[in-house]
């Protein structure tokens, strides 16, 4: 969602209204008000000026509360103008800038109230206008200590005028909205639309399905806190070395590293759960021969297989935020130690699905997995598990 909207915004000259909020909301599906507040938060992050500041909490208002909020400005900008330029010409006895100033600012106020949606906000807007400049005009000529020329009960003709101006500006603007060059509001949403679609296009030619597989292992703080510095660094450099080499052997490649745990990205689930097996297989070898710390390093293993998208061809490393790599690691969390949890969406990609995995069933985040255990065989006679070792122990793939 945040792409499209950054894309439109740099395709329109970073500028990116409400008729383009509502077509990024329409084309991800979002609700506008989720659309309208991540572009706010996205520009709060992005800007720290005070303007931008305004400007994006002006973004986050609703069309209708937008032109309420500029109605007012002018109104009030117009006061404070005509009670300067009325303070000057005292003095001076004649009119200068602010005078000038004032009609553009009394211009802007009637353009906002003729492009109003429909003829009720065209109203609203009109009576904002005209009751706000009476109001602010009178405060301004107090605090300039100059005389306000307005009968002090003019109020609401103020407003009701600026109602019915309203009403009738935004009549003849509809009328002839051809003539006057501006955009039709239907066309310009199809034109954004359009965009978006194919701004969305572009964005898909790089998804793909990818299965990731995270590890990780067990108790590896308490491991740390009972060994020296130099078995540590050597146990833990194997082990990552041993990881990389089996996912490597299998097709696959580390995609990030956190810890002592692991993501490993493959194109296929039979490529990350035969990586896994020979991973919770080969890290006895590892504990007898490479492990100087004394304990026995014991591994969680989670796969996962869903869609990912990439800036670029095969540049897997560049996804860093994906729902199917927090997927595995939450999988990977809950799979019983010295096994393997594979996601049903990974399983149904083997041959024999779930059953030649195991018997045994997780669930995280609300996706279901089974778990494979190199001490027992799959329930439905697929795959076995190495033999035992004499002393019960399982042998590496």
């Amino acid at each position: 969602m945040l792409v499209l909207a950054e894309r439109l915004r740099a395709a329109n000259g970073g500028r990116l209204d409400d008729a383009a909020i509502q077509a990024v909301a329409e084309a991800t599906g979002a609700p506008t008000e989720y659309v309208r507040l991540a572009v706010k938060l996205r520009a709060e992050k992005q800007h720290k000026s005070v303007l931008s500041n305004l400007r994006a909490q002006y973004l986050t208002l609703e069309p209708d509360a937008r032109r309420y909020v500029v109605s007012g400005i002018a109104a009030a900008a117009c006061a404070f103008l005509t009670a300067l330029e009325t303070k000057i010409s005292e003095a001076n006895h004649e009119y200068g800038v602010f005078g000038m100033i004032a009609l553009v600012a009394l211009t802007v106020g009637l353009y906002n109230v003729a492009v109003a949606r429909n003829a009720r906000i065209a109203a609203a807007c009109g009576a904002i206008l005209g009751g706000g400049f009476f109001a602010m005009n009178a405060v301004f000529a107090f605090v300039f200590g100059v005389e306000a020329h307005i009968w002090s009960l003019a109020l609401i003709p103020f407003t009701l005028g600026g109602a019915l101006a309203g009403t009738v500006l935004h009549r003849i603007v509809e009328k002839y909205r051809g003539n006057l060059g501006l955009k039709d509001p239907v066309k310009e949403r199809q034109q954004l639309l359009q965009q978006l679609v194919d701004l969305q296009d572009k964005l898909r030619s790089g998804e793909q399905s990818m299965t990731f597989l995270s590890v990780d292992i067990v108790g590896s703080t308490r491991m740390k806190e009972q060994s020296d510095p130099l078995s540590i660094e050597f146990t833990f450099t194997e082990y990552h070395d041993f990881v990389d080499r089996v996912t490597r052997k299998y097709g696959g490649r580390v995609h990030s590293t956190a810890g002592d745990g692991m993501t490993c990205a493959f194109d296929h689930p039979q490529q990350a759960f035969g990586a896994a097996r020979n991973i919770q297989t080969g890290i006895i070898e590892l504990n007898t021969f490479r492990n100087k710390i004394g304990t026995p390093i014991v591994l969680r293993v989670g796969v996962h297989t869903g869609t990912v998208v990439t800036p670029q061809a095969g540049d897997i490393k560049s996804v860093n935020f994906a729902h199917v790599i927090d997927i595995a690691a939450h999988i990977q969390k809950v799979c019983p130690p010295g096994s393997v949890a594979v996601s049903d969406a990974a399983a149904i990609h083997l041959p024999g699905g779930s059953a030649s995995v195991g018997s045994e069933k997780v669930e995280a985040m609300n996706v279901g997995a089974t778990v494979w255990s190199p001490r027992a065989l799959p329930a439905s006679g697929g795959s076995a598990t190495p033999p035992a070792t004499p002393q019960g122990m399982p042998g590496s793939i």
